[in-house]
Parts: C-alpha cells; sequence; structure tokens
C-alpha cells in the first residue's frame, strides 16, 4: 500500500486513471444502451446504471486478482483446431471471452440498428422488448467483465516491477486504486451520457455503429490472441491507434452531416413559408377583382 504514495506510485496511478477512461468509453456506451430497456419510470434506469457500475467494479477487482495470480494459467491454449489451410487457432480463456464478448456486442448493435430501422415511430423505441432491472444489471456486469480483460491486462503492462530477484511483480493495490476512482467517475458521467443521447436521437445510431466497432475491435483482437488463421491467413488485431482514428472520423462526419441536414430543412422550411405567402397573395388579389366586378 505504502507503494501508492511513493512519487512513481502516484504517477503510475495518474497513466492508469487515463488509460482506464480511454478504454471505458466505449464501456460507458454500452452502459447507457443498456440500461433504456428498463424503462425511465421512477428512475429505474438511472439505478441500473449505478448498480451496474458499482457491481461492475467490485467483479473487476477480483477479477484482477484471479488474472495477476493466474497469469501464466489463463495464458495458456487449452483447446487447438489444426485444420491446416482451413481454419487453424489455439484458444485460451482470454481470446475466447474476447471474441464471444465481441461477437454479442456486433449482434447487439445490429439488432438496435434494425430495431430503429423497421419501427414506425421513433419515439416509442424505447418501450420495444423491456427488460428487468436485475437483467440489464447482469448484462452490464457481463459486458464490464469483458471489457476489463483489455483494460486490466494494459495495466499490467503499466504497473508493475522488479524485485531483487529479477522477478516481476505487479503493483495490485495501484491497479485497484485506479479501478475504483474510473468507476466513480463512470458512475457520475453515465446519466449525463444517457440523457444526452436521448435528447439528440440523431446521435444514437453514431453510438450504435461505433458500438458496433468496438465488436470488432475485440473480435479481432481474440483472433490474435487465438493465433487464428482463416483459409491460411492470420487474423490481426487492429491497432488501437487505428479505431480511435475511426471513431473520430465517424464522429466528425455525423456532426458535419447533422448541421448540413439542419441547414437544408431550414432552407425547405422558408421556401415552404415564402411560397405559401406568395399563393396567399396571389389569392387575395384574385377576390379583390373578382369583388370589383
Amino acid at each position: 500500500m505504502a507503494e501508492l504514495f511513493s512519487i512513481s506510485g502516484l504517477s503510475t496511478l495518474l497513466v492508469l486513471i487515463l488509460l482506464q477512461a480511454v478504454l471505458g468509453f466505449d464501456n460507458l456506451l454500452y452502459i447507457s444502451i443498456e440500461s433504456k430497456r428498463v424503462g425511465e419510470e421512477g428512475g429505474k434506469a438511472s439505478m441500473v446504471r449505478r448498480w451496474g457500475i458499482g457491481l461492475a467494479v467490485a467483479f473487476r477487482i477480483v477479477l484482477l486478482i484471479i488474472i495477476v495470480s493466474l497469469f501464466s494459467v489463463l495464458a495458456a491454449p487449452f483447446l487447438t483446431i489444426p485444420l491446416t489451410g482451413i481454419f487453424e487457432a489455439e484458444f485460451n480463456l482470454q481470446s475466447l471471452v474476447t471474441l464471444f464478448g465481441g461477437g454479442f456486442i456486433i449482434y447487439t448493435a445490429i439488432k438496435e440498428i434494425s430495431h430503429l430501422l423497421a419501427v414506425d415511430h421513433i419515439e416509442h423505441t424505447e418501450g420495444n422488448k423491456k427488460k428487468s432491472v436485475v437483467q440489464a444489471i447482469t448484462m452490464i456486469v457481463s459486458m464490464n467483465l469483458v471489457f476489463s480483460f483489455d483494460s486490466i491486462l494494459s495495466a499490467m503492462a503499466i504497473a508493475n516491477t522488479r524485485n531483487e530477484a529479477g522477478e516481476i511483480e505487479y503493483q495490485v493495490w495501484i491497479m485497484a486504486v485506479a479501478i475504483i476512482l474510473s468507476g466513480i467517475a463512470m458512475i457520475l458521467l453515465a446519466d449525463h451520457v444517457a440523457e444526452f443521447l436521448k435528447k439528440n436521437r440523431m446521435y444514437e445510431v453514431l453510438g450504435l455503429f461505433i458500438l458496433f466497432i468496438v465488436g470488432a475491435l475485440l473480435v479481432s483482437e481474440g483472433g490474435h490472441l487465438a493465433h487464428m488463421k482463416v483459409f491460411g491467413y492470420e487474423i490481426h488485431a487492429i491497432e488501437k491507434s487505428t479505431f480511435y482514428l475511426v471513431i473520430f472520423v465517424l464522429v466528425v462526419t455525423d456532426i458535419i452531416s447533422t448541421k448540413y441536414q439542419k441547414r437544408l430543412w431550414a432552407q425547405r422550411e422558408a421556401e415552404i413559408r415564402s411560397g405559401g405567402s406568395e399563393h396567399a397573395a396571389a389569392e387575395a388579389a384574385e377576390a379583390a377583382m373578382r369583388g370589383k366586378h
């Protein structure tokens, strides 16, 4: 615990908090989308977000301890598929969790996008297939653990030291404090993110596409961890820099497109009003001519 209050410990903690903030964005987006399924009555959605994040933080710390203690065991392959030239892979626990988690996120994003395109009244989309509070919290905690693998392994690469024997020792206390602080920040921000998406429904589709890309990122990472080859082609993980560049381009494109669309609608409404005024003036002039006769 004393290592936390040293200069190196505090600097490591700051780096880990920034890392958790960057990697936690996609998690926060999923929490906001999932929590709305319980409805807003009685503040249930907000309660789901708080409980979901709180329980997820507790389980993430437990997962951190397990991964640090059993790192070599978890990293060892236990399932090998040797179909040379067709499908090859060496699965360990991390690769399987990452693959299935990414696949489920892709499925969720596609399902939500399809639903938005299928409904007749957009304002009624939140009422479709409501979930119970327990179901929503369970999904939030489960997916948070999927996201945790990536963030914990990244944190382990940063928060470690070598003892006198030259062995690597992981700074579990520092990582645990970073997880708790990032969890508190997520609880404080979750309601604001959900409210923003509710008030700006045009960005909901953008959020779902970002979620889809997050799923693709996890699937590629799982395939890379499993040394997967499909028809002789090796699956490589999408670089984080590429991922954030794609997200940046998506957000900028959506913002510009939305502003341009609003200008087009404003121009169209002005033309309709102008056309209506000219039509009304023509009818008044015609009525006045008939009155004279």
